[in-house]
């Protein structure tokens, strides 16, 4: 049998397998050929019996790593799958119909539900099936921090900006750069830190806390919230113009 013809058949049935071809007499251009064909190595008789097992078990390590790989990324798919999404109801369909069409779109979305209404799962299932879906997901929970935590996590700090500050910190947006940032319970942010958050969706621009460098990023924002955002604009605790910045495309998921 032809080594070259069996390394193609081999390779196109099974891709994973790697394959190392021990030969009397090395042709350098058969061997070049072979290992452009997905050879994983190429000896010549006799050889080093500790080397051909150390090279064994490189092979070994290297297939295993893409069969974790091909798993990992399966179970990425299955869990991102919009068919995941359990729903028969018009209303859930109706949301899905939406999400599939504002996943592969650069646009920041407003989602709004009850508590427990799967708001997250849909932002997880909208950065994973969009074109920022290799890049970074990251998420910041406003009501977990209070007034100075939480402008140090969306936006991180400089050295000595404040008391206990020793160390310089990178903030969500930074961290998501180039990704999607996804900001839940957005009604519980400060007044204060809604006017920063204003200009990053207008100009994607910032300051750390304490610095003046000014750092320029590209984020995806999708905002959720259980509150009634409406209303809390009436009540003067949240700004009208952020509102409409976020709520591009606004997804209102029903009660379970």
């Amino acid at each position: 049998v032809n080594s070259l013809n069996f390394l193609k058949r081999m390779k196109a049935l099974k891709p994973h397998v790697e394959i190392i071809f021990l030969s009397e007499r090395v042709n350098l251009t058969k061997a070049i050929e072979a290992m452009k064909e997905g050879a994983y190595d190429f000896y010549e008789f006799p050889v080093n019996m500790g080397l051909i097992q150390a090279v064994i078990g490189k092979a070994i390590e290297k297939q295993a790593l893409f069969i974790e790989k091909t798993e990992l990324e399966q179970k990425v798919k299955e869990r991102f799958d919009f068919g995941k999404i359990v729903g028969r109801s018009k209303e859930i369909q109706h949301v899905m119909e939406i999400v599939r069409s504002v996943a592969p779109k650069n646009v920041n979305i407003l989602l709004t539900g009850e508590t427990g209404t799967g708001k997250e799962m849909i932002a997880d299932a909208i950065h994973y099936n969009s074109p920022r879906s290799s890049k970074p997901f990251i998420k910041v929970n406003c009501a977990a921090f209070n007034e100075g935590v939480l402008e140090s996590e969306l936006f991180g700090h400089e050295k000595g900006a404040f008391t206990g500050a020793i160390t310089k910190r990178i903030g969500r947006f930074e961290l998501a750069n180039g990704g999607t940032l996804f900001i839940d319970e957005i009604g519980d942010i400060p007044l204060s830190t809604q006017i920063k958050l204003l200009r990053v969706l207008q100009e994607k621009e910032f300051e750390r806390v304490g610095g003046n460098e000014t750092i320029k990023v590209d984020v995806r924002v999708i905002a959720a919230s259980n509150q009634n955002l409406r209303k809390l604009i009436e009540e003067g605790r949240f700004r009208e113009d952020l509102y409409y910045r976020l709520n591009v495309v606004h997804i209102e998921l029903p009660p379970l």
